[in-house]
């Protein structure tokens, strides 16, 4: 595929699934722009790109576990009022490459190098970009950060694992980050990928606190769940694979991370304690806002804050 190919909504849902035409129709509406670049001879993702009238700046969204630039199609509209807004699948997510691990490694560095190469392949100015990073997206942008420290005028993490805090973690999370635990809880994520994507969202919230994930989005994590022999599980396995390696990196440099930093955090996280943010925060210096009653995306569950989030990050 050709550097930029654009492969507008109607191109993509021309695809040989016919659903995808229905994940993408609101997106259609608001004239959104789908299309996929190459980043290198390896790797090639599907981004969005909501462009505004007269834009103040960029937004770029990344996404975390198992999901898909879809999560943020309706955030973006809203924003695109003001804001140019980007967002991508991650290599092994949606309809983004998924090569074999000798020809790229998934870890937390690694996506970062995509992560760089995406923003300068974009064309997209530093100096008005706010990055707005969850899960596993949040690391790399860190990582980032140490060594490109004007990488954006404002970075909003959360909901992730800076460091390496087993403690802080869902029970299947510290499984994944060593053997003889981790193969196991590969292989019962891919097997049970219908629940997770299911339930994912919902665990440790209050029958009250759920909610259902818009059609789309389901529609597009499990159409892309599994592609090329890769899996969205085994892609964060892999991660998982090389992630203790590099939260020791990130907190063995943390003097050198000099990029402006928020961190908001899901009080009713359960697959992440907010005990992680908390400390985090307090070793950078950032400030830091817990979110009542908010799980694990509050992306997801309340859009509305992550709309103000943005807007105050460019006051």
């Amino acid at each position: 595929m050709s550097k930029d190919k654009t492969a507008n909504a109607a191109s993509v849902a021309a695809t040989p699934s016919s659903h995808m035409a229905e994940a993408f129709a609101s997106t259609q509406a608001a004239q959104d722009t789908i299309d996929f670049t190459e980043i290198d001879e390896v790797l090639t993702l599907r981004r969005m790109i909501v462009r505004a009238p007269a834009s103040k700046g960029t937004v770029l969204f990344l996404h975390g576990f198992p999901e898909t630039l879809t999560v943020w199609k309706d955030i973006a509209t809203t924003l695109a009022h003001d804001y140019d807004v980007h967002a991508f699948d991650w290599p092994g997510y949606g309809q983004s490459s998924r090569p074999d691990l000798n020809r790229f490694c998934y870890s937390p560095k690694a996506y970062a190098r995509v992560l760089k190469a995406y923003i300068e392949r974009a064309g997209i100015d530093r100096s008005k970009l706010v990055i707005y990073a969850t899960d596993i997206a949040a690391l790399p942008v860190l990582l980032l950060a140490l060594d490109e420290p004007t990488i954006a005028r404002q970075i909003i993490v959360g909901d992730y694992a800076p460091f390496d805090r087993p403690h802080y973690m869902w029970e299947n999370l510290q499984n994944l980050k060593a053997e003889p635990t981790a193969s196991p809880t590969r292989a019962y994520m891919n097997k049970t990928s219908d629940e997770i994507l299911q339930n994912v969202h919902r665990r440790g919230l209050s029958p009250a606190e759920q909610f259902d994930l818009p059609i789309d989005v389901q529609q597009d994590m499990s159409y892309s769940w599994s592609r090329d022999g890769v899996t969205s599980a085994d892609a964060f396995a892999h991660y998982y694979a090389n992630f203790t390696r590099d939260q020791h990196y990130l907190e063995a440099n943390l003097d050198r991370l000099k990029t402006p930093v928020k961190v908001i955090w899901g009080e009713k996280d359960i697959y992440i304690s907010s005990e992680m943010g908390i400390e985090f925060a307090g070793k950078i210096g950032a400030k830091l806002d817990v979110l009542p009653g908010i799980g694990h995306f509050p992306h997801l569950q309340n859009p509305k804050q992550t709309v103000e989030e943005i807007y105050a990050s460019f006051r």
